[in-house]
């Protein structure tokens, strides 16, 4: 299952440098060519902390290239983040197949700033047919603030038995 998680989020591209870049990025972009530059940016600092059927729960660090002129962390890194959480924990989840994002609204609460450590919760909110829902919850650690609360509709292409 552990495999499923790292697959779904391609946590193939650990590690960073000096200037807070993954330093291994390159290497992982090699093996996986449909991986864009921007998702690889974004998931090499995700650490899995837990994880069960329809659960997944990640520690994130937010580094200097994911903030904007302000310090803060970018509401674009937040909406990545909820896109690729919420399609990994279906992969846990059992739906092996290609999802389609249908929906998806998120709720800035908060800010996080440069060093904050997060803690990102996903679930399975449930499934109806080939339509998915997962709810992702990001919160700081220190202070237990809320940041974000995402909720994402998928529709899957199942693959017909015919």
């Amino acid at each position: 299952m552990e495999a499923k998680i790292r697959e779904a989020l391609n946590l193939n591209c650990g590690g960073s440098s000096e200037d807070n870049l993954p330093d291994k990025f390159v290497v992982a972009r090699q093996k996986d060519k449909s991986m864009s530059l921007y998702k690889g940016l974004i998931l090499s600092g995700i650490h899995v902390d837990r994880f069960d059927k329809g659960f997944i729960s990640c520690s994130f660090t937010v580094p200097r290239y994911l903030t904007n002129r302000d310090g803060n962390f970018a509401n674009g890194a937040i909406a990545n983040l909820v896109d690729e959480l919420g399609s990994a924990v279906l992969r846990i989840y059992g739906d092996e197949h290609f999802n389609v994002s249908v929906d998806m609204s998120i709720s800035l609460i908060s800010t996080a700033k440069l060093n904050d450590e997060l803690e990102m919760i996903s679930r399975v909110l449930g499934q109806n047919g080939r339509y998915s829902g997962t709810i992702v919850l990001l919160r700081n650690k220190k202070t237990g603030d809320v940041i974000a609360e995402g909720r994402h509709s998928l529709f899957g292409n199942f693959i017909s038995k015919i």
